[in-house]
């Protein structure tokens, strides 16, 4: 299974935030970078957002790992990015492509990206996202933009079409790499594989899935029978 993982041409990030999870997945090598947001640090319990960062960052230096804002102003927003940024060279920002109002956030991310700041453009669901994103991007900075693949599926729609235009809409910057962000199964990887997307994300479900990489069918279909058989079994159950 790693060996297969480490011929992928996309790159395997996990999403997460709990610390132990985190320095484990950061161990394997098949594991390029590291993503989290507020809504998994506030399941993971965490009561410190600055302390949490540091000490992740203090472990993982040489993989990028990417921090969101907390802000919903704009001006607040760019403090706490540059703030975010400060704390490490494979640091990334997360900025939501919008306020909790619909504002558009291309302005910021501008400003943001003209300084050097290696932007994380998150929360995009659309093609026109993804070109306003990659207009307000410096072609000369590293950036990433985040397509929540996951969820489009989830109001039932195909979200292949739109991630293979999106890598074509990011050929013009060299520096910027698309992301399938919000995997719902292990085949999303080796669709995001197929279309040349840079990277995909993945939480702890998702990774754990991974082991079944180039299971055979045959082998696997009769483990899921022993399942069954040993569940009815254990569960006392008669007819």
């Amino acid at each position: 299974m790693s060996a297969m993982l480490e011929t992928l041409r996309v790159r395997i990030f996990a999403d997460g935030a709990n610390r132990s999870e985190m320095l484990e997945m950061y161990a394997k090598p098949y594991i390029k970078g590291l993503t989290t947001n507020p809504t998994l640090m506030r399941r993971a319990g965490i009561a410190n957002y600055r302390d949490f960062a540091r000490d992740i960052l203090s472990q993982i230096t040489d993989k990028p790992v990417s921090f969101e804002v907390l802000a919903d102003e704009f001006h607040e927003m760019e403090r706490q990015a540059l703030q975010i940024a400060s704390w490490g060279d494979n640091v990334y920002v997360k900025i939501p492509v919008t306020n909790t109002r619909g504002d558009p956030s291309y302005g910021l991310v501008r400003r943001l990206s003209s300084q050097g700041v290696k932007v994380n453009v998150t929360a995009i669901l659309t093609l026109r996202q993804v070109r306003e994103a990659v207009a307000a991007l410096n072609p000369e900075v590293a950036s990433c933009v985040s397509v929540l693949a996951g969820r489009i599926a989830d109001t039932g729609v195909d979200p292949l079409p739109m991630m293979a235009a999106a890598v074509h809409m990011l050929e013009m910057l060299p520096k910027s790499e698309l992301i399938w962000a919000s995997p719902r199964e292990v085949l999303n990887v080796f669709q995001a594989e197929r279309i040349g997307c840079h990277i995909v994300t993945a939480t702890r479900d998702i990774l754990g899935k991974l082991a079944l990489v180039g299971r055979d069918l045959d082998e696997y279909s009769l483990e899921t029978v022993k399942m069954f058989y040993r569940d009815g079994c254990a569960a006392g159950f008669s007819l």
